[in-house]
């Protein structure tokens, strides 16, 4: 008998690497056979060597009517071509441009995972409008399945009868909370290291910053907090994590951002992959963006036992819980962001109350197998039909 084919489409191998790679293991581990579709950024011949089959199909980030065509068309010809049995999208240019082609080629099921439906509240009234119908008549007419990570997104899906509810599945996110991200696999001589390559002491306090370096994601907000903050508290300390794609639409913030940060207290250490290390070698974690999804990053720090400052934003409400695990802070509120970070600078208390609550939450709301196997029971079900 022949194994059943599973197709995933997403926009670039950054995110096959960084979000969907444990889904695709899995289910190889299931049985079934995975090719991956995206734009090979630099990362396919890493991902080939872990076993994936990786599939060049050019699809731009943007709506770019010429190029989103040629993208179809490629998808529908590989799709008529291997006859997948699922085809499951992801992120929201591709998962538009997935779903049309899957529905040209007549492919039986069509799986689409809304990590953070692509309208949000910064957009104009009439940008939202046009987004939220694209995702709303997309999801009704080209979608069998709907999985949803934010509870927040779930709960809007149903209400405006993206789907029925029969076909609609509440995802969540998660990461490895017991093999990965487990601060008692992390050995001391790791963070030691880590924190020698980077000056800081053990009487440091540590924040960190995960995510791309662009204004959306409240890094001038943090940058100008925090250096309030150092100002008062001279061993305070922000390391900040990520960078910029060669494909990001942002450059004039990032290259507006790399002249502020000439500052001994802020250690910016670009792109990194020992992330469960800086993150057992922080004390808290900050992510003051304008808008998310359901936010990985947060998940990897409360793991790893840390109080979270966020921002009162869809997916951060989901993870964060004010009094119980960290600060929610209005979104460009400079001066909220300054006094989350000082509340918890003054009360080592309260840091390890809040870490510890965090690890409790992951635990019961966001590890990892579960997410997956909700998934892998999806497939089962539509491939046995």
């Amino acid at each position: 008998m022949s194994k059943k084919k599973i197709l995933q489409v997403c926009a670039i191998d950054v995110s096959v690497d960084a979000l969907l790679k444990p889904l695709i293991l899995k289910s190889m581990e299931e049985g079934y056979e995975v090719h991956n579709a995206c734009t090979n950024t630099g990362k396919f011949a890493e991902l080939e060597l872990q076993g994936l089959t990786m599939i060049e199909v050019p699809i731009d980030r943007q709506i770019h009517p010429l190029k989103n065509l040629k993208s179809i068309w490629n998808l529908y010809k590989l799709m008529k071509k291997e006859k997948y049995d699922i085809v499951h999208v992801h992120t929201p240019i591709a998962a538009l441009l997935g779903r049309v082609a899957a529905k040209l080629a007549r492919v039986k099921c069509i799986v689409y995972t809304a990590h953070g439906f692509y309208f949000h509240d910064e957009m104009s009234k009439k940008q939202y409008n046009l987004f939220f119908n694209i995702e709303k008549y997309a999801a009704k007419w080209m979608t069998d399945w709907l999985l949803l990570q934010s509870k927040e997104d779930y709960e809007l899906s149903l209400t405006h009868s993206f789907k029925s509810k029969e076909h609609t599945l509440h995802l969540s996110n998660g990461v490895d909370i017991w093999n990965k991200f487990n601060t008692h696999i992390i050995s001391q001589s790791e963070t030691v290291s880590f924190k020698k390559e980077n000056s800081l002491h053990d009487n440091d306090f540590v924040f960190s910053f995960i995510g791309r370096l662009v204004k959306e994601k409240g890094i001038f907000e943090l940058v100008e907090a925090f250096k309030s903050v150092a100002s008062r508290y001279p061993h305070a300390k922000l390391v900040l994590v990520g960078g910029l794609l060669d494909s990001e639409r942002d450059t004039e913030s990032y290259n507006r951002l790399m002249n502020d940060l000439n500052h001994p207290n802020i250690r910016y250490i670009g792109f990194r992959k020992d992330i469960p290390e800086i993150m057992k070698a922080s004390d808290t974690f900050v992510l003051p963006s304008y808008r998310e999804g359901l936010p990985r990053s947060i998940i990897e720090a409360m793991a790893l036992g840390k109080p979270i400052i966020a921002t009162n934003i869809r997916g951060c409400r989901e993870e964060v819980f004010p009094g119980e695990n960290g600060f929610l802070v209005e979104k460009e509120d400079v001066n909220e962001l300054e006094q989350a970070m000082i509340s918890l600078l003054e009360d080592p208390e309260l840091v390890v109350s809040y870490g510890k609550r965090s690890r409790e939450i992951v635990e019961e709301l966001f590890d990892e197998e579960k997410v997956l196997q909700k998934q892998i029971d999806l497939f089962g079900r539509l491939t046995t039909s």
